[in-house]
């Protein structure tokens, strides 16, 4: 196997997730700034254009960070990062995707359209206008995800998984492109802290 990796939020997840699961994967890096992503190399990994991608080792293709994890947990699926039961994982898919969609997605569309800009105008269809409401969504969605962590210790309960990774390396993110997490939501606030001491975030 071989990860495309890059900077940004979505390639470091998949870092921090191939560092938690303790595995060695060689990676090529990818000057997303500089559009590599955009040309005709990177476009038969990933025909979106996007980062990561993975290579596997029959010489296929897998783009979009949470089928990367879950390949990744099948193959190696000790320590469970998803889950271990039917059940754990129901729970993490169903946080992951929660997560995901409600504050990722609106925080990411709201620093592409704003602060990101120049860099995004060229790239995707972007819509000023609609990155303060974006961003708006963002932070109800925190306040709310504020109130259903309270009492745990990670996102699905005692368990680390992908969920909380995913909302780790986007509130860190956040914090770069002015959309930092407001100190109101206490238990997060904490949360961030105790997975920032993992050494899979400096993956």
């Amino acid at each position: 196997m071989k990860l495309y990796d890059s900077v940004g939020p979505n390639p470091r997840l998949v870092r921090m997730f191939i560092a938690e699961k303790g595995l060695s994967i060689p990676t090529q890096k990818v000057d997303l700034m500089g559009g590599e992503n955009r040309q005709p190399a990177h476009l038969t990994r990933n025909p979106h254009g996007q980062m990561p991608a993975l290579e596997l080792d029959d010489g296929s293709y897998l783009s979009e960070i949470i089928p990367i994890c879950e390949y990744l947990e099948e193959k190696h699926p000790a320590p469970a990062l998803i889950g271990s039961t039917p059940e754990e994982r129901a729970e993490s898919r169903m946080w992951t995707r929660r997560i995901d969609l409600n504050i990722c997605e609106p925080l990411a569309m709201g620093f592409r359209f704003s602060e990101g800009l120049k860099l995004f105008k060229d790239r995707i269809v972007c819509v000023p206008e609609a990155a303060p409401g974006l961003k708006k969504i963002a932070a109800d969605r925190l306040r709310w995800l504020d109130g259903q962590m309270q009492g745990k210790q990670y996102v699905c309960g005692d368990r680390f998984t992908l969920a909380d990774m995913m909302l780790y390396c986007w509130l860190d993110f956040g914090t770069q492109v002015a959309q930092p997490l407001d100190p109101a939501n206490t238990t997060i606030a904490a949360w961030f802290k105790r997975v920032a001491e993992r050494p899979s975030t400096k993956a």
